[in-house]
């Protein structure tokens, strides 16, 4: 197993949080894993993407030419990055800011409404979390029962209010991918 996946959306929106979590996580549940950010001209309110690659044997290249999954945060982020999904790919895509209507036909398309689910927890900052469940499901790239038992040292301990949100986030986006 091989898998790549590209985090895309403005700065702020946790689109490098998001990569770097799903690749300690893998990392902690024994899998090899190559973590490339990539940042733009300016950081909050630029754009940032990130590539994580996860496998089960070394990798060669951090490098994602057709990647298997796409994350979308932004409108921007889907325009540039769905041309370079594999066909019969997956792009999660953040549907509270993203306009999929123009998807090319050979992709699937997971439309996750981040924004509305994140305020249902009371608070935006946990929007990243949401779509990272959501893809953790859809995937099943990693154990999401492992990405739970090493939230806290990914997150880093003593920050129990934000390990408690980022848990109920992941499991809203991993029950809506679900349903």
């Amino acid at each position: 197993m091989l898998v790549a996946t590209v985090f895309s959306g403005f700065g702020g929106q946790g689109v490098l949080s998001m990569g770097s979590t799903l690749a300690t996580a893998a990392m902690l549940e024994g899998k090899y894993v190559t973590y490339l950010p990539a940042y733009g001209v300016e950081v909050r309110g630029g754009t940032a993407n990130c590539t994580v690659v996860v496998s089960d044997e070394e990798i060669a290249s951090p490098v994602a030419s057709e990647p298997e999954f796409v994350v979308a945060m932004n409108q921007p982020s889907f325009a540039r990055f769905q041309s370079i999904l594999q066909a019969g790919g997956l792009l999660c895509a953040n549907s509270s800011l993203v306009d999929t209507e123009s998807a090319r036909g050979d992709i699937e398309i997971l439309a996750v409404p981040t924004s509305e689910l994140a305020g249902k927890l009371g608070t935006l900052k946990v929007a990243n979390m949401i779509m990272l469940g959501a893809l953790i499901r859809a995937s099943n790239m990693i154990s999401y029962d492992a990405m739970l038992d090493n939230l806290e040292p990914i997150l880093g301990e003593g920050k129990a209010k934000l390990i408690k949100v980022n848990r109920e986030a992941l499991a809203l986006g991993y029950t809506y991918a679900k349903e």
